[in-house]
């Protein structure tokens, strides 16, 4: 059986499409077609059943990739730890929040660098973008605070990070945290809010978990970065919703004051996401076992 045909069909089952497994392979859609419908002859069986959008696997299908994935990965790393010392330094593309990203990712992956690893860092879109943005090829390496579906992107959970509500202290001195956990969401409807979005990812996940209820007034500054929020929130605009690595040093400070401390606090959790088998890549799967490493330690 043709190596090049499984490794055809391992990405196809992966991508759950012709069409995306076309641009990871580099291939034409018409040739991804034709090599799965030859592997589909010589073993006699439907591999796949088509859909409008996309492609399921048969039982046959499914038993096929659970058998001949990991040889194929295998294969891979076995190449590519061989050509590594040739191809000199590998370039590692990594893809996530602007803030977590550089603030924890970059720094994390910097010893890296000595080792002959170059590193392309991108910010652009918001997770679910990252997301496709990976499963296209666009990234070898994404941070996101959401779960990808389906078989082509595998996820690690990375870390969990603190959500604190904080505000400037002149705002916190009118403030009191005991009014605030009895009836904190209809105090602070009155008060203007600083977020990243108009949607108010961060208000409305807090708001959830400490209030049960939905925010019910609009953001009154948008900045779409965290630290800019940080900042203007210290400056006086409002409160805001922060993780908690990223205001530490202001609340030490006395710039930023937590206004409550709940018994539970709300959560956002990272994920490693890579394209399923791409550990097989040498460089990929240092950077993996890094950023892993580090994280213990956040």
């Amino acid at each position: 059986m043709d190596l090049a045909l499984l490794r055809t069909f391992v990405t196809v089952h992966r991508a759950g499409s012709f069409t995306r497994a076309a641009a990871l392979l580099g291939l034409s859609q018409p040739a991804v077609t034709g090599q799965i419908r030859t592997l589909e002859r010589q073993l006699g069986r439907p591999l796949f059943l088509r859909q409008a959008r996309g492609v399921t696997p048969t039982s046959i299908g499914d038993e096929l990739a659970h058998r001949a994935a990991p040889h194929l990965d295998a294969l891979v790393e076995i190449a590519e730890t061989g050509l590594d010392a040739e191809r000199g330094a590998r370039t590692l593309h990594v893809a996530g929040p602007p803030e977590f990203t550089s603030l924890r990712a970059l720094p994390a992956l910097a010893p890296l660098v000595s080792q002959g690893l170059a590193l392309r860092a991108s910010f652009n879109g918001d997770a679910e973008e990252l997301l496709d943005g990976l499963a296209a090829g666009h990234h070898d390496l994404v941070l996101s605070t959401a779960r990808p579906r389906g078989g082509l992107l595998a996820a690690t959970p990375l870390c969990d990070e603190e959500l604190v509500l904080v505000a400037s202290p002149r705002w916190a001195a009118r403030l009191s945290p005991e009014v605030l956990l009895s009836t904190g969401a209809v105090v602070l409807e009155q008060l203007p809010v600083v977020e990243v979005h108009e949607s108010m990812p961060f208000v409305t996940r807090y708001w959830a978990a400490v209030f049960e209820s939905g925010p019910a007034a609009a953001a009154t500054v948008i900045a779409p970065d965290l630290r800019a929020v940080r900042e203007t929130a210290a400056a006086g605009a409002g409160l805001a919703v922060l993780p908690r690595h990223l205001c530490e040093e202001a609340l030490a400070g006395g710039r930023l004051v937590a206004l409550l401390d709940p018994p539970v606090p709300p959560l956002r959790t990272y994920f490693l996401v890579v394209r399923a088998g791409t550990l097989a890549l040498t460089h990929i799967a240092r950077a993996h076992e890094e950023l892993v490493r580090a994280a213990g330690e956040w």
